[in-house]
């Protein structure tokens, strides 16, 4: 039933499902929307193992980031956020589950257990979402300038409340350019350290077909976000970052809208509890035809992470920061093929 590669792996047939397959052959089936959840640098930090009915979903530490990531908070949230589209999927088909989170004590890699039933609750507010699966992409080009109405706001607001994570929605012009200084001022600090440099350039390697960010074209030229493809321009100025604060500044202080989520505690429940919230949320502006990209920046660093929190204004730690708007089109990240994450 699978036969997704890195560049259909988009193109899915939903009407392929076979409702009389056995389990196992469904929850594969429904892995490949999985899947197809952000994560940092595009590294898709997972693994599935599946046994019947169950699916143990796994973190991929080889894929972790140490110099950005060095807790593996990120991984854990990219993981969160192929949970939630499991979730979805499973709940579209018309598949019960049950879930477990770090099941055994003795392997923490295994961040979740998902029994899948045919009988059993199901989230129904879950399966409107489905169709945002294939629709979310991330877009790093300038947005229009028209504001997020408020009735979407909310909802946004909503879908990660549902999750358990708070979020706040900024888009007066004196909160967006005072996260336009953070976000400047966070990559100045971190082109200065060469390891980041050598990280983020090993996952925009051209000959990289599969993971990581590739070079999609000129019409994004000189920008660099951290969780999408980049652009061959970067490259000309790795050594000293010039060039991409500045830019980055002018990107965040023309979004009409960012986003911030935060968790009450900072755990692996929480990162997984914030992956699953970003996931409904960009799904949620998907099917209102917005697009997101992060800005993930100054919550990497520790010093400018407190102040992103009283811009804010939460009394949470901030998981993630991105800006939302209405954007030109933009390719997908590619995608592993599923053999190569699944047992």
């Amino acid at each position: 039933m699978v036969h997704a590669t890195p560049h259909s792996a988009w193109q899915i047939d939903a009407a392929q499902f076979d409702h009389a397959a056995p389990l196992a052959e469904q929850l594969r089936f429904a892995l490949q929307y999985a899947v197809l959840a952000p994560s940092n640098h595009n590294t898709q930090p997972w693994r599935f193992l599946v046994d019947g009915n169950t699916v143990q979903i796994c973190a991929d530490r080889l894929r972790a980031l140490p110099v950005v990531d060095p807790f593996d908070r990120e991984l854990l949230i990219s993981c969160g956020a192929a949970l939630f589209n499991l979730r979805v999927a499973l709940s579209y088909f018309g598949l019960a589950y049950a879930i477990t989170l770090f099941p055994s004590e003795a392997d923490p890699d295994v961040v979740a257990l998902v029994l899948v039933s045919r009988h059993g609750h199901r989230d129904m507010s879950l399966a409107p979402l489905f169709a945002a699966i294939t629709k979310r992409v991330t877009t790093r080009a300038p947005f229009a300038d028209e504001p997020v109405p408020a009735a979407v706001q909310r909802a946004l607001t909503d879908a990660c409340e549902a999750e358990g994570a708070l979020v706040s929605c900024l888009q007066e012009r004196a909160d967006r350019q005072a996260v336009a200084h953070l976000v400047e001022e966070a990559d100045h600090i971190q082109f200065a350290d060469p390891r980041f440099r050598r990280e983020l350039a090993a996952w925009i390697h051209p000959r990289r077909r599969d993971d990581g960010m590739p070079v999609y074209g000129a019409a994004v030229d000189g920008l660099l976000d951290f969780a999408v493809p980049v652009v061959s321009a970067v490259v000309r100025v790795f050594d000293s970052g010039a060039g991409v604060p500045a830019t980055h500044r002018h990107l965040v202080d023309g979004s009409p809208l960012i986003v911030g989520i935060a968790t009450a505690r900072n755990d692996r429940e929480a990162w997984l509890a914030a992956g699953q919230a970003l996931e409904r949320l960009l799904l949620v502006a998907a099917g209102e035809g917005l697009t997101a990209s992060y800005l993930n920046q100054p919550i990497e660093i520790s010093t400018l992470r407190v102040q992103i929190s009283g811009l804010l204004h939460l009394d949470a730690t901030p998981q993630l920061l991105l800006r939302v708007g209405r954007g030109p089109h933009a390719e997908h990240a590619p995608r592993r093929p599923l053999a190569d994450v699944l047992s």
